[in-house]
């Protein structure tokens, strides 16, 4: 097991590089009041336009008396007023007083939880009105959003807000069965999630490389199944007790019966194969594909572990269930368990004789039939317990109780064909992080649009399998009815973690967590892209004020990589995004683990420095002249970090990387030409669309999942993000 306190916060190098990565929340001192940076956006928002000083803690004023509950969530209130330079008050100033009624709500920390409120800020008082102790959570919360800090001292913006939720779930998936993450970190990840209103995490606590809590009825769980990493039965209730402080439940998954690897090495007897060939058949298959006599550097990831299934028909599985689930979610009071249920490799059965013959002998048609059967067992085991079970959406193939959650995440289409079932339905589809597309298109996904998320349709003239088929759009899906959308309880933002280390959480979940969190609070038609970028780094930086450790990890890593001189791979993870859709897992292929310690693990999926450029670079091109000063010293400075990123000495990550820190000066004087007055020849123009190919070829790369499975990946896993507005700027030159 593990688990870390956080230590003081390092400073010099690591500091420099933190305020280089990250835009400045406060601003320019003695700017103009602006309205305030909501994220998610509150339902309804009407501003005064004034501002009340704030020289101290708010005096409180509870209308009812505070439960214990309350209590905490003043004291980290006012801990997070602190961080932003407020103190209790003196005894000659004057407070703003903050007046705080709330109502009853015996539903709290369930779906039913009562999370409206109003704010009204007037100039000499703040009056919160919430329907329950979560809807008090929630308005403290948009109440540090109205905090200006850019004068010599924080004011509130004046207003009142009318809010409340779209939807009821609105969660993150943390997998941490792949790479274990701390408990410190989670919590760090709780914080955040009760700044941007989330409500659920998922905790995805065991999988095929790793069964992750202490089991004292089963443990060989642990002894065999966890390699020495994984948390105590008393850190978990710490962590539950630590999320519903903050108004957020814990939904536990504990996967049956695939995905169940670390499990069957534990209980080998209840595999449907053996573990051990698992290993035998990786290494007979990477000597196979590498022409190596022995398997080395070419076969670094480890072996799918994802493969191996519990054997449904085996004496002892429903007995080693109902034990395994009976005290697992003892440990979690949330009324709904997740049994994971996907990707079954139906091989796993079909190979096996006994199997086959129990499906003969017992009428199954086929291996769904067979899972979906011991789905309904698991079903009722949980059901016994007072428990609801959920599952990814592969268990509503076949007929199962339509009491069962349905998580649809191969695609948009599973949202519609669970919910005509009568399943209630939490949407995945569209908001896998670990895919490390940009806050944007996740931001474009409604969880109610059943065309929203899959792959494009192959031409009638190419075979499909049932496998790609699965993830494959729906054109024609029909949309949800008004009853079927009060199925759909709301989504989550999964982050599998095959390539995230603990260090690297913080920054592959923020901040598009908060864009995907407004997706999820916001009304529908709240949509703004262009105001999402506006908004990201000003959250982002909000959170890291607040406690996490994005900027201050990746600033470490680049300190790491090159301690000489961090400046021009700080400024080169800047201007670089990595490939997506699972191009960065195709390159780790032949890495492993080592792909986690390259400048792709150190740049974000949002480039704040790129999305800035590329939104002055369009505004340019449509004729806003008076950018073009800001712009050439933008790709002055990206063009002059070139010869100082040649010259940097490093391990191979950085060698391999330096022919596109010569791209990224390429397209600058390219950008740079565009800008000047003048004819431009067709030589020019040659040379431009040349270089934007190459651009184009590397997006294209990884536009989607079957891409990134079938073309070669541009070097070193990263694709340069201010292609767009180099791009803008040549289509406007003459």
């Amino acid at each position: 097991m593990v688990s870390f306190r956080k230590a003081g916060r390092q400073v010099s190098v690591i500091a420099v590089c933190t305020l280089m990565l990250s835009s400045i929340w406060v601003g320019q001192a003695g700017a103009a009041p602006l309205s305030p940076v909501f994220m998610p956006q509150p339902a309804q928002v009407r501003l005064t336009g004034k501002v009340t000083p704030l020289t101290s803690f708010p005096e409180v004023i509870w209308a009812q008396a505070p439960s214990p509950l309350l209590e905490k969530a003043l004291a980290r209130f006012n801990a997070r007023l602190g961080l932003i330079g407020l103190g209790p008050a003196s005894p000659e100033s004057q407070r703003v007083g903050l007046k705080i009624s709330v109502g009853k709500d015996p539903g709290y920390l369930t779906l039913a939880a009562r999370e409206a409120y109003t704010l009204d800020v007037s100039s000499n008082e703040i009056v919160l009105k919430a329907d329950g102790p979560t809807g008090v959570l929630r308005g403290l919360a948009t109440l540090l959003q109205m905090i200006d800090t850019r004068g010599t001292i924080p004011v509130l913006v004046q207003g009142k807000i009318t809010d409340a939720p779209r939807f009821n779930w609105r969660g993150l998936m943390i997998d941490v069965s792949r790479h274990f993450l701390s408990v410190y970190t989670i919590e760090r990840q709780l914080d955040a999630m009760e700044l941007t209103k989330l409500n659920v995490l998922h905790w995805h606590l065991s999988d095929g490389t790793g069964f992750r809590v202490e089991s004292r009825k089963l443990p060989r769980l642990q002894q065999f199944g966890a390699h020495s990493q994984y948390y105590t039965q008393d850190q978990i209730r710490e962590v539950v007790a630590y999320a519903g402080d903050r108004g957020i439940r814990i939904v536990p998954e504990f996967d049956v019966p695939g995905h169940t690897f670390a499990i069957l090495s534990a209980y080998p007897e209840l595999a449907a194969q053996s573990p051990g060939s698992v290993v035998k058949n990786w290494e007979r298959d990477c000597k196979t594909a590498t022409g190596e006599a022995e398997v080395t550097t070419q076969c670094k990831r480890h072996p799918d572990l994802n493969k191996p299934a519990m054997d449904p028909t085996a004496p002892d599985a429903l007995r080693f269930v109902r034990t395994l689930f009976g005290e697992m979610t003892s440990l979690f009071p949330d009324r709904y368990v997740h049994t994971g249920g996907d990707e079954v490799m139906s091989d796993q059965w079909t190979t096996n004789p006994r199997i086959v013959a129990y499906m003969q002998t017992h009428g199954f048609r086929d291996t769904a039939a067979l899972q979906a059967a011991f789905t309904a067992d698991v079903e009722r085991i949980l059901s016994s317990q007072n428990k609801t079970m959920m599952g990814w959406d592969e268990v509503s193939e076949a007929p199962i109780p339509k009491s069962v959650v349905v998580e649809a995440w191969r695609g948009s289409k599973w949202i519609g064909s669970s919910a005509r079932l009568g399943h209630p339905v939490v949407v995945s589809a569209g908001y896998y992080l670990d895919l490390l597309n940009p806050s944007t298109t996740h931001y474009a996904v409604d969880p109610l649009d059943t065309r929203a998320v899959g792959l494009a349709p192959q031409p009638a003239a190419k075979s499909v399998g049932p496998f790609v088929q699965a993830f494959t759009l729906d054109p024609n899906a029909p949309p949800l009815s008004e009853a079927q959308e009060k199925l759909v309880l709301g989504g989550e933002a999964p982050l599998w973690t095959e390539l995230v280390s603990d260090e690297m959480v913080d920054a592959r979940l923020w901040p598009r967590s908060a864009a995907i969190a407004e997706r999820f609070w916001s009304p529908g038609a709240v949509t703004d892209s262009a105001s999402l970028n506006e908004r990201l780094p000003v959250v982002q930086n909000m959170l890291e004020t607040f406690g996490l450790n994005a900027s201050e990890n990746q600033a470490r890593m680049i300190a790491r990589l090159t301690p000489d001189n961090i400046t021009p791979l700080t400024q080169f993870v800047a201007l670089t995004v990595p490939v997506r859709n699972y191009g960065l897992n195709r390159l780790a292929d032949h890495t492993g683990d080592e792909i986690l310690l390259t400048p792709a693990a150190i740049a974000a999926p949002d480039s704040f420095e790129a999305n800035a450029f590329n939104s002055a670079a369009k505004r340019y091109a449509a004729g806003d002249q008076s950018l073009k000063a800001s712009l050439q010293e933008k790709l002055g400075r990206y063009g002059a970090n070139d010869a100082a990123f040649q010259a940097l000495s490093g391990p191979a990550s950085i060698e391999e990387v330096k022919p596109l820190s010569h791209q990224i000066a390429a397209l600058s004087a390219l950008g740079l030409e565009a800008l000047q007055s003048g004819p431009r020849g067709k030589k020019w123009r040659d040379r431009a669309q040349v270089l934007l190919a190459e651009q184009d070829k590397a997006y294209t790369a990884s536009v989607d999942f079957r891409a990134s499975r079938q073309l070669k990946q541009p070097r070193g896993g990263l694709l340069i993000a201010i292609a767009p507005g180099i791009k803008a700027l040549v289509s406007q030159a003459r």
